[in-house]
């Protein structure tokens, strides 16, 4: 669903603010962890963000990145379960709940941040990144809220806190582009939403702008450091939601290519691509016909694909939505 999928923004990223504050091994270790993240090897990255926190137990970065860690895996196998964007049928109807374990497992670390973020912001209330993770773990905790829980006006608020903390870091460093990531989204959501929900986000204080939040978004996206691809992963889904199909896939695509063991951004790819020629079949807008051919070509590619070999029965059925879709 929407809000699931896009509170994604709540991610653990920094730039390299304050680099001479902690051991330089910390933005390798990092590094390497978000790429195995984002090629879906979840135990390979926790196992580098492990490394983190053995390496600088002190420091809020480890702690952030494992918890986001299980966050993202939340997120992705939610996606595989959910609806696809043409219909009302799940690939599986079975309702997933929560294993207690894991929900520890991420309170545990995202509580452990915000300890150290707040010990060293005692220390030192301009400590940018300290600020910066204390709004980050925040972020995932209004994620949890609203994804899990169901708890949206305290996802709102926790969010709402996590916003001010990051403004307050452009404030002191203007050019930590990533901390405008959750400004942005904020800012598209509540800008999103009807009136009357509107209203009540704007009892707390808070409020939105569809085309302001698209702009910073962007802008991360080109001009940010760790929070570059996570930009990107949030616009593939507001483009196609502002029916901005060739961004959407151009985006998708540009994913897709930097990281290849993702089969998702694959599939993203696929749907973009599928909606821009439904539409454009729809409203009678000539298209080149290799374009259904290419659409095609990325589900054959992945089922025959053997690393993608357990995921093939939901590549198939992806594929199958999208014949139905086209007909």
């Amino acid at each position: 669903m929407f809000w699931t999928r896009i509170l994604l923004v709540l991610i653990c990223f920094t730039s390299v603010v304050g680099q001479s504050a902690r051991p330089p091994q910390l933005d390798t270790l990092r590094a390497e962890g978000y790429e195995a993240l984002y090629n879906l090897d979840y135990e390979g990255a926790r196992r580098r963000f492990q490394k983190m926190i053995d390496l600088a137990p002190d420091h809020p970065a480890g702690p952030q990145c494992y918890a986001a860690s299980l966050w993202i895996q939340q997120l992705n196998e939610s996606w595989e379960l959910k609806s696809t964007l043409y219909s009302d049928k799940a690939y599986k109807d079975e309702k997933t709940k929560a294993d207690p374990r894991k929900v520890e497992e991420f309170r545990k670390w995202t509580r452990r941040t915000k300890q150290l973020s707040e010990a060293r912001l005692r220390k030192n209330p301009r400590d940018v990144e300290a600020l910066y993770f204390l709004g980050a773990a925040e972020g995932l905790e209004a994620a949890y809220s609203a994804a899990v829980e169901r708890k949206f006006m305290s996802a709102l608020r926790t969010g709402s806190s996590a916003v001010d903390h990051h403004r307050k870091v452009l404030e002191l460093s203007p050019k930590f582009y990533d901390a405008e990531l959750t400004i942005g989204l904020q800012n598209y959501v509540i800008g999103s939403l009807p009136l009357p929900l509107k209203m009540l986000a704007g009892t707390v204080g808070v409020r939105g702008s569809k085309k302001k939040g698209l702009k910073e978004l962007e802008h991360v996206a080109t001009e940010g450091e760790w929070g570059r691809d996570v930009a990107r992963v949030l616009l593939v889904d507001l483009y196609k939601r502002e029916k901005r199909w060739d961004d959407a896939i151009a985006t998708a695509r540009e994913l897709s290519e930097r990281f290849p063991r993702n089969y998702l951004f694959k599939l993203q790819l696929a749907d973009a691509m599928a909606l821009k020629i439904a539409a454009a079949r729809k409203s009678k807008t000539p298209l080149n016909p290799s374009e259904e051919r290419n659409l095609f070509a990325i589900f054959d590619s992945l089922l025959r694909d053997k690393t993608f070999a357990a995921q093939t029965q939901l590549i198939q059925f992806r594929r199958n939505e999208t014949q139905r879709l086209l007909k």
